[in-house]
């Protein structure tokens, strides 16, 4: 009965998650961050990082290499400053991840998830797949407890001067649950 029970248990917290791809399988740096984060998050925070578009794992984690090499080595920052990154292939990549606190956001690290697109959306939106990974990654941690039920949907434009996510995608993100 027990087998059965933890069977059921694993299947209903994976039910709508998309697939995260981890730091191991794109090839990332071991991370020098040692600050934690205390879920549940309030804010689910939306990015671009102005770069190229990927379209497959295979570009996207190479995008996810320079990304946080630019983070490390030119900032200085002891990781990629994401929690999680979306590529245009419909994967999510690890970044900071649930637990560790990000560099995406002044003031608003230590209280929400960077969500970040790998590419430039100011002109163009991303597609489909990126958009449904995005909002499946976000359901996600709401289920798993991990950013509160009543969180607060923003681009981080709101919060800073720049015109991050993109003016496309911010179009987009203004009509999804919980925006602010």
């Amino acid at each position: 009965m027990k087998v059965a029970f933890v069977v059921f248990t694993l299947f209903l917290c994976s039910e709508g998650c998309p697939r995260i791809i981890s730091r191991s399988e794109w090839g990332g740096q071991r991370s020098k961050c040692t600050s934690s984060l205390k879920p549940p998050m309030t804010y689910a925070l939306i990015h671009h990082t102005e770069g190229k578009r990927c379209f497959s794992t295979s570009s996207c984690s190479a995008q996810m290499r320079n990304v946080q090499s630019y983070h490390m080595n030119s900032k200085k920052w002891c990781d990629i400053g994401y929690s999680f990154l979306i590529g245009e292939d419909g994967n999510v990549y690890e970044g900071r991840g649930w637990k560790t606190l990000g560099a995406h956001t002044l003031n608003y690290n230590s209280v929400g998830y960077g969500i970040c697109f790998l590419g430039n959306f100011m002109g163009v939106a991303p597609g489909a797949q990126a958009l449904n990974a995005a909002q499946q990654l976000i359901k996600c941690a709401v289920s798993k407890g991990l950013l509160k039920s009543s969180y607060i949907l923003k681009g981080h434009r709101q919060l800073g001067s720049t015109d991050c996510p993109g003016t496309t995608l911010y179009n987009i993100i203004k009509k999804w649950p919980h925006w602010q």
